[in-house]
Parts: structure tokens; C-alpha cells; sequence
């Protein structure tokens, strides 16, 4: 008769660590397990255990999950107790692989020891060691100290350009199209502006010539192109 053995739950870490200890007291091969006998060892230690009940409440949940998987088990050919079976297994073959892992990663730990000692406590020199003009010192501390002026006077050269900036009306620039397009010097709307030329200049250009468009006597297609009409069309009577 095979030796029973008893095990103090609140020595492994979860559920899966006594199965796995139960496959390696009784040398089974963890990749083709013998489910029903494993199943009733579980079961046999979980009941014979008294341990504390939050740390029993993984254990006896395994237990229902392997008498669940034991009762399809007993079924001829059942696919759902297979299905259970291979989930276990995989699930004991990674938790042994990972526990593997750990133990090589805390050898590797233990064998490398770090050492820690305290910061060196080094001496700090506040003093400031560059040199400015005392102008530039005498500037930064009125600005800290709030005296400089917030706002600058604009000066005459800011303005001039704006107050003498010639006008350009959107008539004059009416008559320079027309007699452009009769002289033949413009086909295009490209050739009526020019950087050279001021920006109240292309902008009542741009005015005139929406104008001529809107009242029709001057077409303007999709490539941009120009064409002069020599007769307004005629007006809709309806709307006049």
C-alpha cells in the first residue's frame, strides 16, 4: 500500500503548487499524467487538511474543478473531460517551467551580490561665478523689481507706412483691367497681380475684377484664363 502522505496547506502557495508536489512524490510524468489517481490524492489531502478557511478557498475550489473533471472522465469517450484534462496539464507544465525560471533567476541573484552605500555628501558653492556689465544687472532688477515699462511707445517709423500708403479705388483699377485685356496684354488673372505691386493695389484689383466677372463683362473659366465680352449678356426679364 502506497504511502499516504500529509501535507500542511498553508506550506504551498496555491493549488497548483501541491498538485505539482503530488506528481513528483509519486513520480509521475508531468506530460502524460494519470488524472483519476492524481485527482483522488487532491482530494484525499484537501479533506485530511485543516487550514485556515481563507487560505483553504483555493484549494477546495480545485478540488470541486477536479471531482467536475473526474465525473466527465468516467464517461465513455467525453470530449468535455479530454478538453479539461489537456487545460490542466498545460497549466502544471507552465507553473513547473516558472517555477524553474524563479529558482535559476534567485540563484543568479544570490551568486551576483550588490553592495549599497550611503550618497557621498559632496560640498555645494553657491557663488556665482560670471560677470556682467552692471548695466545689464541695473535692467534685470528693474524687471524684477516691476519699473520697467510695459508697453512701448510706437514710433513715427511704425506709422508712417500705414498712414501713407496710397488709396487705391476699385474704379481706377476697372478701367486699368479693360484697357489691359483691349491691349491685348492679359489673358490670364495671374498677370494682374504682382508682388512689386502694393497690397491696397492688388486687393482693389481683386475687387474690380470680381466686379467685371459679376457683371459680365469679363468671363473667367476653371485654368484661370480671361475672355472680354464685347456686348453685356442680356438680362432675364423676370429678374431684372
Amino acid at each position: 500500500m502506497a504511502e499516504e502522505l500529509t501535507f500542511h496547506l498553508e506550506d504551498f502557495d496555491g493549488p497548483l503548487e501541491l498538485l505539482l508536489a503530488l506528481v513528483a512524490k509519486h513520480k509521475m510524468d508531468l506530460h502524460n499524467i494519470p488524472i483519476l489517481q492524481l485527482i483522488d490524492q487532491y482530494t484525499r489531502t484537501v479533506e485530511q487538511a485543516d487550514p485556515d478557511p481563507e487560505t483553504a478557498s483555493a484549494f477546495i475550489e480545485m478540488a470541486a474543478h477536479l471531482v467536475e473533471m473526474k465525473s466527465f472522465l468516467l464517461l465513455p469517450r467525453s470530449e468535455e473531460g479530454e478538453r479539461m484534462k489537456q487545460e490542466l496539464t498545460g497549466q502544471l507544465i507552465e507553473y513547473d517551467q516558472c517555477r524553474h525560471m524563479a529558482a535559476l533567476l534567485r540563484a543568479k541573484g544570490e551568486a551576483a551580490p550588490v553592495f549599497v552605500r550611503r550618497p557621498m555628501e559632496m560640498e555645494l558653492d553657491n557663488t556665482y561665478a560670471l560677470h556682467h556689465a552692471p548695466q545689464i544687472l541695473a535692467d534685470y532688477w528693474q524687471a524684477l523689481a516691476g519699473r520697467t515699462k510695459t508697453r512701448r511707445v510706437p514710433t513715427q517709423q511704425q506709422f508712417e507706412p500705414l498712414v501713407t500708403a496710397p488709396m487705391v479705388s476699385v474704379t481706377s483699377r476697372v478701367v486699368y483691367i479693360l484697357r489691359r485685356m483691349l491691349g491685348g496684354t492679359v489673358a490670364k488673372m495671374e498677370q494682374l497681380f504682382s508682388r512689386s505691386q502694393s497690397r491696397s493695389t492688388n486687393v482693389a484689383t481683386f475687387l474690380a475684377l470680381l466686379e467685371l466677372v459679376r457683371g459680365g463683362r469679363i468671363a473667367l473659366d476653371d485654368r484661370g484664363e480671361l475672355t472680354m465680352r464685347r456686348t453685356r449678356p442680356e438680362r432675364n426679364k423676370e429678374n431684372p
